[in-house]
């Protein structure tokens, strides 16, 4: 049975139809809104596998056919790896669905967004968050929704929900949030520094627009949803958990208050080592069982170390801020660099300055993008102490340098001020919590060591949450234990003056406006405290960018000229950049962009296009080459392409009777633009120029 429900969001209309297509999927929706149409299909399988973890997997995949367009790749279809937009939509829908399946539901389960139609005006993100709720919901797989997410923007001071794409560019916040009827489950966005109540006040906006989603979420529900399958998860052996808090538990508890992390964890280990061991041969089988109860163990008592007396794993207080160390200019070639060490994370941030053509070009449904501003995450696995084989960046490395970036492209200077590509490379030495907020302070001393005029520095920090009932605990800059057994991870960055940047995923079903208004004011502090620590290694940015930066020049010629500067073939341009060891860019427009090593080469480059470009000016006076000979006169070559006659009466203050009595082929000489007639051609005078040198004393050379 076809099955459509709509609702008004942002003053249009959404619509999910499900029942016409996908139909052997456990649940499959069509979303769209306006002509952005997605299909979400969301797929469980029968069985249970052996795993100690939800096997949820998410899948969004964008088709170029969507936009009316072949791809562009040497192949024509899409292929490979997926490109950074699916990949930070995947864990956009994963993250506010993970927490609502049945804990200990091992059903390998998947969620595949592909987007069928896209109108050029609303992002198809959002769309697949609510068509994986929808999916779910209708299915017959355990999930306690429905949610539904909103994309908010703000222009001119008016909120707006699912802004066009348009309205995005105008907007000095993004925001996208999702939640259930109750409560927000979800945040991620950037801001142009907005204040934390102004934050606070967009994401309760968001709230409010999607409630009719999960309206109609119902509706469809109530219309054809199955019946959810029956699963009860595997009963707790409560004589086993006994024995065990009996034989570990104390030990646990003097073990999790190890400040460092690598002996606690190597206490732990060998805790619940010899545990296993007691038990004898009559466990051996269990002994999965008894590693999950004794990890349960753990993490009731970092809990109740919390809520119950009031102290941290490493005994800092709740708003209390490891200890900080910051380093700048630490590698001699990099043009900027910064080492920030906050407890056990650490975090090298490496700038590289480019050109225009260093600039990254992304195929995406909108058409082709350049990027001048590249931020990537490394987390190598030495970083924690492990052992792994090295390959591509994760999809938790792209979402972290998803995130960094976010919260610091809104401070980077303007292209007309600073016409530089950017790239920022974070290498997390050491973690133990939120090496994604040390990378924003880390790239952001890196920005400053290179010389890059950044508007404000930025800073950012983690804050944890426990909850028990009514009793809530806020902990800033949390450790890694802190975010395993907690239930949030709530990241902020920003200026002295507001947010740049915020995500927030929680594991409980959701947070109260209280709870974040709490956890926004704590993170300001928190974060401000960092700002300072930054500041004191360096106030500013660098007055100059480094020495071994390339040099940018721009120059404007004529669009007229494009031609004359490339050449045949592009000979002529390919001449000057081997000659000059430069890179030259040439826009439509006219404007020149080369990139040089050093500031010699560059102005040489400089000094050939123009040469090349000139345009002569009435009354000017320059210098140029006898090209050619004629009984009336000589042809002068002012630049390649642009000659010009000296007629015989012009060439001295005398009557000449050969031309050549005066000049002959091959001569350099100083020359006076007389008049530019409208079909172009040019007279020159020998005989002005020198009498205007010598009015000026011949002190003056007004060649350019």
């Amino acid at each position: 049975m076809q099955t459509t429900v709509k609702a008004e969001v942002g003053g249009k209309t959404l619509t999910i139809q499900s029942g016409k297509a996908a139909k052997q999927a456990n649940g499959a929706v069509i979303v769209q809104y306006g002509d952005t149409i997605v299909l979400v299909t969301a797929v469980a399988a029968l069985e249970d596998r052996p795993a100690d973890f939800l096997p949820l997997s998410v899948e969004y995949q964008e088709k170029i056919y969507a936009a009316g367009r072949i791809p562009g790749n040497y192949f024509r279809r899409e292929i490979g790896r997926p490109s950074e937009k699916e990949i930070l939509t995947s864990r956009l829908i994963d993250r506010p669905i993970r927490p609502l399946f049945p804990k200990k539901w091992r059903c390998e389960t998947q969620v595949i967004a592909t987007v069928l139609s896209m109108d050029q005006e609303n992002d198809p993100d959002v769309l697949a968050v609510v068509g994986a709720s929808a999916a779910l919901t209708i299915s017959d797989i355990p999930f306690a929704g429905p949610i539904a997410c909103v994309r908010v923007g703000r222009v001119d001071g008016q909120l707006i929900a699912n802004p066009t794409l348009s309205q995005s560019q105008a907007s000095d916040l993004n925001l996208i949030v999702a939640g259930s009827k109750t409560g927000v489950v979800m945040v991620e966005g950037g801001a142009q520094v907005v204040s934390e109540a102004d934050m606070l006040e967009a994401i309760f906006f968001g709230h409010r627009a999607l409630q009719p989603l999960i309206e109609i979420q119902e509706q469809l529900q109530a219309a054809l949803g199955k019946t959810k399958r029956v699963f009860e998860p595997p009963a707790k052996d409560e004589a086993l958990a006994g024995q065990l808090a009996a034989m570990a538990q104390e030990r646990i508890r003097q073990a999790v208050i190890i400040p460092e992390k690598m002996a606690r964890y190597s206490t732990l280990r060998a805790i619940k080592a010899e545990v296993v061991e007691a038990l004898g041969e009559a466990y051996a089988e269990r002994k999965e069982e008894v590693l999950e109860i004794l990890g349960d163990i753990q993490k009731k008592v970092c809990r109740e170390m919390i809520l119950k007396e009031g102290r941290r794993i490493d005994g800092r207080k709740f708003d209390e801020i490891r200890p900080i160390t910051c380093e700048v200019g630490i590698l001699p070639r990099p043009h900027g660099s910064a080492l920030f060490t906050r407890g056990e994370t650490q975090v090298l941030g490496v700038l590289t300055l480019g050109s225009g053509q260093d600039e990254q070009r992304v195929e995406t449904l909108s058409g082709e993008e350049s990027r001048q501003f590249m931020l990537h995450y490394n987390f190598p696995p030495y970083s924690v102490g492990e052992v792994k084989r090295l390959g591509a960046p994760s999809r938790r490395d792209i979402g972290h340098g998803g995130l960094s970036t976010r919260a610091l492209e809104s401070v980077l200077p303007d292209k007309e001020k600073f016409d530089y590509t950017i790239r920022l490379v974070s290498e997390v030495l050491e973690s133990n919590g939120s090496s994604s907020m040390g990378t924003v302070c880390a790239g952001t001393l890196a920005l400053m060591d290179g010389g890059v005029p950044i508007k404000w520095p930025v800073s950012g920090i983690a804050m944890g949450l426990v909850k028990e009932g009514d009793q809530v605990v806020v902990l800033s800059d949390i450790l890694g234990d802190e975010d395993h057994t907690g239930d949030m991870d709530f990241k902020v960055t920003g200026t002295k003056d507001g947010v740049t940047a915020l995500q927030m995923d929680i594991k409980i079903l959701e947070l109260s406006k209280e709870i974040m208004q709490r956890a926004l004011e704590q993170a300001r502090a928190g974060r401000l405290h960092i700002l300072g620590k930054m500041l004191e290694a360096l106030a500013e940015p660098r007055a100059d960018i480094s020495q071994y930066a390339p040099k940018i020049f721009t120059i404007k010629i004529h669009p007229d000229k494009i031609r004359d500067v490339i050449g045949p073939g592009g000979k002529i341009i390919r001449a000057i950049q081997s000659e000059t060891n430069t890179k030259i860019e040439i826009e439509d427009s006219g404007v020149v962009k080369i990139a040089a090593t050093n500031e010699a080469e560059g102005q040489m480059a400089v000094e050939q296009i123009k040469a090349i470009a000139m345009e002569p000016e009435e009354g000017a006076i320059y210098e140029g080459k006898v090209v050619k000979i004629t009984d009336f006169g000589a042809f002068v070559q002012l630049a390649p392409g642009t000659d010009g006659l000296v007629h015989i009466s012009q060439l001295a203050n005398r009557r000449v009777a050969k031309v050549t009595d005066v000049v002959n082929e091959g001569d350099v000489i100083k020359v006076k633009v007389l008049e530019i007639s409208q079909d172009g051609r040019i007279r020159l005078s020998l005989k002005a120029a020198l009498e205007e040198e010598k009015n000026q004393g011949g002190s003056k050379n007004d060649a350019p």
